[in-house]
């Protein structure tokens, strides 16, 4: 990892294929994303928390896939040609079941794609429409791991490139071991470090993350 930490910032998001860091903690969800032809019925759910990768991995099932990206609280009106994928399935309206039924539906006699998103497994969608919910149910799925060592690393310095910051790579390295392994832990102690910086006028470095880490500690107690 020592290596990986020494390699040139990235400049702003990329979401293409060769840009998504792939670790022992999501390596099963990008191989079978990128196995298209392999998913049963032709669809897939892939589940994991916020900031776990998961909108990222939608950008290169669509490029393979030529397929059209819908959120689930904006579904088409009109059934589309080709492959689907919608992100967030567990925030999909009540209102809105029936036409994901039809949605799903269109594409298994269609000869399209599904992909779907979610943090949770469909069990826990809330879902009413008894057809839809077996439909589901019954879909594969892929979850997306806790971040690794490896992962977390990436994500942090992943996060600072896309708030313009290039602190020191070895900061990446003291933080890993002393927040707590999760996306949202990652994503919010760059946002934190980047809120003080700019308050206090001082660089992102070990000396700021340390007061912050210190801050945080006396906080939870």
């Amino acid at each position: 990892m020592n290596t990986q930490l020494t390699f040139d910032w990235p400049v702003g998001v990329a979401l293409g294929a060769d840009d998504f860091f792939v670790s022992d903690a999501n390596a099963q969800a990008y191989a079978m994303v990128g196995s298209a032809a392999s998913w049963p019925e032709r669809k897939l759910i892939v589940t994991g928390p916020s900031g776990s990768g998961k909108s990222h991995l939608c950008r290169v099932a669509q490029a393979q896939l030529n397929a059209t990206i819908y959120h689930a609280t904006a579904l088409p009106a009109e059934l589309p040609d080709g492959s689907v994928i919608v992100e967030d399935m567990d925030q999909l309206p009540s209102a809105d079941q029936e036409t994901m039924f039809h949605l799903h539906n269109h594409l298994r006699h269609s000869g399209g794609y599904l992909m779907m998103t979610a943090q949770t497994a469909p069990r826990d969608w809330g879902l009413t429409l008894p057809d839809l919910k077996s439909r589901m149910q019954g879909t594969s799925l892929i979850t997306i791991d806790d971040p690794d060592d490896a992962l977390l690393s990436a994500l942090i310095m992943k996060l600072m490139a896309d708030r313009q910051i290039m602190p020191p790579p070895a900061l990446v390295a003291y933080l890993v071991p002393r927040i707590e392994r999760s996306f949202s832990a990652a994503a919010d102690i760059v946002a934190r470090l980047d809120a003080q910086s700019l308050a206090q006028g001082r660089p992102v470095g070990r000396a700021l993350a340390a007061s912050l880490l210190d801050n945080i500690d006396q906080d939870a107690r």
